[in-house]
């Protein structure tokens, strides 16, 4: 994508509205349909159901969320772009063999009982959700693929777009499920995530048809197919990057299995899918700042001062506006009539909330961090601050809930808030060791151009 002469704080806000416009979209999904789910029957086990077959759905998912840095970073020609579909063709194909593998009975009932310790109906009814969320990973593969090109295209409007398409298909399944047929409100959530986004996966191919068609055409160029990029240098460049979101969202399940062995932990899982979807609420402005640092920090990082006051602004108002529900009765409002929680719930949510709300601000500090090693490509750091965050949300997990029984949600939370904030910490380093090693070569440059 071709860069401005000059970034500027209104150019990065018109390119990153669409972004977060498409992630806040997305961050509406949980509290939605987690509210749904509170007013069926069975809301605890359903609820406790949703949450954990979530959270393996996202492990599974775990090695195509980077696809979208990736297709901004790299897709640029005909060979980039056959070569990187080929390369999610096949990761794609193993995700789904994983899913399968999941869903197959003696499987299951191991990591239900053996590994999670569910209680008996919240096993069934994850089970259900697993099998309706089938085609969940892959779709998201697909999807984040198309719109990374659409974002180095510059056309982050359509992103926004095809999930507004997403959205209306997900909530017209939940819908009608939920008015139309007695169904277990876990099926309700599951079915209309797996529609939703798998919707959202074709719309997002039918967009990029286009600029497809052009990479796919000769060009006058003689220099289009130039590129020397190989299937080694795209997993040499991905796979660093798909850990971390493996890593990361594998202490998901971590926190699941520790919670269901903590103090209150039919309460803990219950409540932490509704706490964690307002959380992604604010989470999601910074989510949606990593492939904004990607695509607009510039060949020579001209773009990193105003890209990093953008990302101060923007933390300071997720942290004010996160406080504002966490610290004020606005929580009692947003829990109890919004989301459908009983009073015992929602009093039960409100300290692991405050301590939540911590998170927004990491969020945007860590895609930042993460934006600009990446348009380095400088990815190995990014995935060894991810296990230094694992390994640290499964410590304080293992010291405060089996150690010290802390209640499940509060260990939780702290666990997870830790682990980030010494990955924001680790992450500095080498962002500064890079921007050093840029400048030096830059200057060696202009010596070597203009000798005295």
């Amino acid at each position: 994508m071709k860069q401005n002469s000059e970034l500027t704080l209104k150019k990065i806000f018109i390119f990153w509205v669409p972004l977060a416009a498409t992630w806040l979209m997305m961050s509406v999904e949980g509290p939605f349909l987690s509210a749904l789910i509170a007013r069926l029957p069975e809301a605890k086990y359903n609820l406790a159901a949703y949450g954990v077959a979530f959270a393996l759905a996202l492990f599974i998912e775990a090695p195509i969320i980077m696809m979208m840095s990736a297709s901004t970073a790299l897709v640029e020609d005909k060979i980039s772009y056959l070569k990187l579909r080929n390369f999610i063709f096949t990761l794609n194909f193993i995700i789904t063999l994983a899913m399968l593998t999941l869903v197959y009975p003696p499987v299951f009932e191991y990591i239900a009982h053996q590994l999670l310790n569910l209680h008996p109906r919240v096993s069934e009814l994850t089970h259900l959700a697993c099998l309706w969320l089938l085609p969940w990973p892959a779709a998201i593969g697909f999807r984040r693929f198309y719109q990374g090109i659409l974002i180095r295209h510059n056309q982050t409007r359509k992103v926004a777009f095809s999930t507004v398409i997403r959205l209306c298909s997900m909530t017209a399944t939940a819908m009608i499920l939920f008015f139309f047929f007695q169904v277990p409100g876990v099926m309700v959530g599951a079915a209309a995530l797996g529609i939703g986004v798998s919707v959202e996966a074709l719309a997002s191919r039918w967009m990029t048809h286009s600029i497809i068609h052009r990479l796919l055409t000769p060009a006058s160029s003689p220099d289009v197919e130039s590129t020397d990029i190989t299937y080694r240098y795209i997993s040499q460049f991905y796979f660093p990057l798909a850990l971390t979101p493996m890593l990361a969202l594998g202490a998901q399940p971590i926190v699941t299995f520790f919670m269901s062995h903590g103090e209150m932990a039919l309460e803990s899982l219950a409540i932490f899918p509704v706490m964690h979807s307002l959380v992604f609420i604010f989470r999601s402005m910074g989510l949606s700042f990593m492939e904004v640092a990607v695509a607009l920090a510039g060949k020579n990082l001209e773009g990193y001062r105003p890209l990093r006051t953008f990302a101060l602004l923007l933390g300071s108002i997720v942290t004010i506006l996160m406080g504002l529900i966490a610290f004020t009765p606005l929580s009692t409002i947003w829990y109890h009539h919004v989301s459908g929680l009983s009073l015992e719930l929602t009093q039960f949510a409100l300290f692991p909330t405050q301590i939540f709300s911590l998170m927004p601000a990491l969020t945007v500090l860590v895609s930042f961090q993460r934006g600009i090693l990446v348009n380095r490509h400088h990815t190995t750091p990014i995935t060894l601050a991810t296990i230094l965050e694992v390994f640290t949300i499964v410590l304080l997990l293992w010291i405060s809930i089996d150690q010290l029984h802390w209640v499940g949600a509060v260990g939780g939370v702290v666990a997870l808030v830790s682990g980030r904030l010494l990955a924001n910490l680790y992450l500095h380093f080498p962002l500064r060791r890079s921007l050093k090693s840029l400048h030096a070569s830059l200057l060696s440059e202009k010596e070597i151009s203009h000798p005295e």
